[in-house]
């Protein structure tokens, strides 16, 4: 089901919206009330003119109170669209009944309500409305007032006419209803491919942007990246090796050097040119991605095991930098220990990164992967940060940067909470992609 900016397609697709229902309903206001009057007066047929303009004024009231009660645009919830329904089928029926029943040649706009809740509506309420109008036109059958006619004389039609009446209402019913619901159908899947195809375009619309942002943030720390790094060798080399500072300079260092690894990993996200070493078996592949994540206090284990022999993979700058960022996140918000189980068989390669934290919340978890969601404030998670991680007004774009690269190399990414505590980020692809990478 396709979601964008709160918007539920799939659920919305199942709203009848009130201005449509409004305007059909004050075609068959119109068209009743010249039917009536028509007969009445143009043909001078003897019929309860009153009552009948009774019951069509209900409707023009109904019609009245919803466009006070409702904007236009607005869509009503399936169970209340299925009560006005059903009332359009119990007024068309009591009009029937006091023009002559199943004898009245506009019998057949019984139809019409169910037609419609066919479109729109879950099969199951249709096919309740679909038996009411059954019961209703059964009672017409037998029971109503005499047909309109020329003064003095009565119309009676025979019995096998009016039951092959109520047969071709009933299988109109049948057939129309389940054709109607079949076309809407494909056209409401129709409908979610378009909008969930038009979500991808635009995630990888914001992608290529981010790319773009990348190189150029890349091009620009370049400079001051450099300045800091020649400070700290000048401030290195006066302190001398017993200094106090000098193990913090040693870190200071230390993180400078890996700034610069990741910028040089920024610039190189759309090539695949790695030369000698283009290709990784996948336990060289998680070596690569954890070994900048174990400097820090939370240790990582790593298991492999699978069937046959183990798979290998070309390196890809893009997968690299995606499962090194979901790993950071792992080590980010452990309490303890970051586990990466890799498995695979003939047909599927697996990877899991589990850590000890305190998971997702709910609200987060039904969203992750969409640019600008944010899994790291404090409250986000529920945890105090640590010391070297301290900005909590990120943007959000880390899991969706890393999810969307990683589905570029064919893989499929799912997040959940671990059974007991902590988070699991599940990445899965069919073999034969990832030695195709």
């Amino acid at each position: 089901m396709a979601k964008a900016e709160g918007i539920d397609v799939e659920h919305d697709a199942h709203r009848l919206k009130v201005d449509t229902l409004v305007r059909l309903r004050w075609l068959a206001v119109i068209g009743q009330s010249a039917a009536v009057a028509g007969v009445q007066f143009g043909l001078d047929y003897a019929l309860p003119f009153g009552a009948c303009f009774g019951v069509i004024a209900c409707s023009a009231l109904l019609n009245i109170i919803l466009r006070i009660r409702y904007p236009a645009s607005a869509r009503l919830d399936p169970w209340l669209a299925s009560l006005i329904l059903g009332y359009d089928v119990l007024q068309l029926s009591v009009l029937l009944f006091l023009t002559g029943g199943l004898q009245n040649p506009f019998s057949l706009l019984v139809l019409a309500p169910v037609m419609i809740s066919a479109t729109v509506l879950p099969p199951w309420r249709t096919l309740l409305l679909g038996a009411f109008a059954l019961a209703l036109t059964t009672g017409l059958a037998f029971f109503h007032l005499p047909l309109p006619w020329v003064s003095g004389e009565t119309l009676s039609l025979p019995l096998p006419y009016i039951i092959g009446i109520w047969f071709a209402i009933q299988l109109g019913l049948g057939f129309t209803g389940v054709y109607t619901w079949r076309v809407a159908d494909e056209a409401r899947q129709l409908a979610h491919a378009l909008s969930a195809t038009e979500l991808v375009l635009e995630r990888e619309q914001h992608l290529w942007q981010l790319d773009g942002l990348a190189a150029a943030a890349a091009h620009e720390l370049g400079t001051p990246l450099a300045t800091i790094a020649l400070v700290v060798r000048e401030l290195d080399r006066a302190a001398g090796p017993d200094h106090p500072m000098a193990e913090d300079l040693a870190l200071l260092r230390e993180q400078v050097g890996r700034c610069r690894e990741i910028l040089a990993t920024l610039t190189s996200l759309g090539t695949n040119d790695a030369g000698p070493l283009g290709h990784l078996t996948l336990s060289h592949l998680i070596e690569e991605v954890a070994g900048p994540q174990r400097g820090f206090e939370v240790p990582i284990t790593i298991t492999c095991k699978g069937e046959g022999r183990e798979p290998v993979t070309a390196r890809n700058p893009g997968l690299l930098y995606g499962l090194g960022n979901i790993v950071d996140n792992a080590v980010d918000f452990a309490r303890r220990q970051v586990t990466i189980e890799a498995h695979w068989t003939a047909d599927t390669v697996t990877l899991a990164v589990r850590d000890d934290g305190p998971g997702f919340t709910p609200d987060i978890l039904l969203r992750l992967g969409e640019p600008y969601v944010t899994s790291r404030g404090a409250e986000r998670r529920g945890i105090v940060r640590r010391s070297h991680d301290d900005n909590a007004d990120g943007h959000g774009l880390g899991v969706f940067i890393a999810k969307t690269l990683i589905e570029r190399s064919g893989a499929e990414v799912t997040w959940t909470n671990a059974p007991g505590e902590g988070a699991l980020v599940q990445v899965v692809w069919p073999r034969q992609v990832f030695e195709a990478e």
